[in-house]
């Protein structure tokens, strides 16, 4: 078996802007990722192939993207039982189709979904590291260390904007 990693799949090359936001975080935390474009629709057995395969080599958990119908997570749930996590891409309606497509699942099949887009990209590669951290105690710690320097990053902001209003400048 390889190096643990976390598997990214899209459903299209479009997804690729959005979904760089989870390549971006499992960089900065070290975590050993692969991605793929693979549609649910339009190449389902390679889709359950990659799936069978990633799983086989030690993948940990499968980031699924997909916009409109979003059924990727889904298909890849069924093909697996290590945790996926769903990003609903928006592509039209404003990407409701795609949250809800993959929020959606039957009982037994289940996706954690986060929010639509960038944001939910960032989301679906934390909490994939936070997955495999409950095994990996350095890199909790990196996840750990990460988060502080959000929230310091935070206070920092608001420490700037309080001088600001302190001198009238605000």
């Amino acid at each position: 078996m390889s190096q643990p990693f976390i598997a990214i799949l899209m459903g299209s090359d479009s997804d690729l802007p959005i979904m760089k936001s989870s390549v971006e975080v499992l960089r900065s935390l070290k975590v050993n990722f692969e991605i793929k474009i693979s549609s649910a629709h339009r190449t389902p057995a390679y889709t359950h192939s990659y799936v069978t395969d990633a799983d086989q080599r030690g993948a940990v958990a499968f980031i699924c993207a997909a916009g409109m119908a979003a059924h990727l997570a889904g298909a890849v749930a069924a093909a697996t039982t290590k945790p996926v996590i769903g990003v609903p891409i928006e592509s039209s309606l404003d990407g409701l189709d795609a949250l809800l497509s993959t929020v959606q699942m039957p009982g037994g099949i289940p996706v954690a979904t986060v929010a639509i887009g960038k944001a939910g990209a960032k989301n679906a590669a934390y909490l994939a590291a936070q997955i495999m951290a409950v095994a990996d105690p350095e890199l909790a710690e990196r996840v750990r260390v990460d988060r502080q320097a959000s929230a310091d990053l935070v206070i920092a902001k608001d420490q700037t904007l309080q001088a600001k209003i302190a001198a009238g400048e605000f």
